[in-house]
């Protein structure tokens, strides 16, 4: 991992990987020990429960040791080939998951400054989801996928008068569009552009050690 954690009564974070609130209370709930089939791998797995959503982690090491060497969820991060502002909005979104009508705005934030880059500045934002699928930048699955989360923490969905404040499960759904749409626009063509150019250099290279 990339912080020396120790298995003991609380595992210390910086986020809960379910609801992101910083600083959890993840509190262990049990232990379980394992091994391979030929007994060898021995680890031992605490169950962890955060206090604030209830979710689970569960974090692992060899016996005898009490390093913690993994844990799962892990905690995830934005992908730095999407570019600023959408990045930063994203990285926000990401980190506000426990206040969900914040993590809502700064999702949308994130999608309208990816549809600007795009060159999509006018217009509302459904509009131009629905202009950038008309046009082919995204899929229509992708518009129609857009319409089914909330990208505003204070609309009434559908017509809804009774949709509420938005819940955790709104902010994820909708952090998971934002993110699905900076993969699609952004990510995937960065890693198709790495692998096409190591790909050329690699051919330059093998041409040069035939010569």
């Amino acid at each position: 991992m990339t912080k020396e954690l120790t298995r003991s009564k609380y595992l210390i974070l910086e986020r809960c990987p379910h609801c992101r609130v910083d600083n959890p209370s993840l509190r262990e709930s049990s232990t379980i020990q394992t091994n391979d089939h030929e007994g060898h791998n021995e680890r031992v797995w605490s169950i962890y429960i955060c206090g604030r959503c209830g979710g689970v982690v569960s974090a692992a090491s060899f016996k005898p040791q009490s390093y913690v060497h993994e844990y799962y969820p892990a905690l995830d991060s934005i992908d730095d080939s999407i570019p600023s502002p959408a990045y930063n909005y994203l990285q926000q979104a990401n980190d506000s998951l426990y206040t969900p009508s914040g993590s809502i705005m700064l999702s949308a934030s994130a999608i309208d400054a990816m549809l600007k880059l795009k060159g999509y500045k006018n217009g509302k934002l459904y509009t131009r989801i629905k202009k950038a699928a008309n046009e082919h930048l995204i899929t229509d699955d992708m518009a129609k996928w857009a319409h089914e989360v909330r990208l505003s923490a204070n609309e009434q969905r559908h017509a809804d008068e009774e949709s509420g404040l938005p819940t955790l499960k709104d902010a994820q759904h909708t952090l998971e569009f934002a993110k699905a749409l900076g993969l699609f626009l952004f990510i995937l063509p960065s890693r198709i552009e790495k692998g096409i150019e190591a790909a050329e250099n690699a051919k330059i290279n093998k041409g040069e050690s035939e010569s």
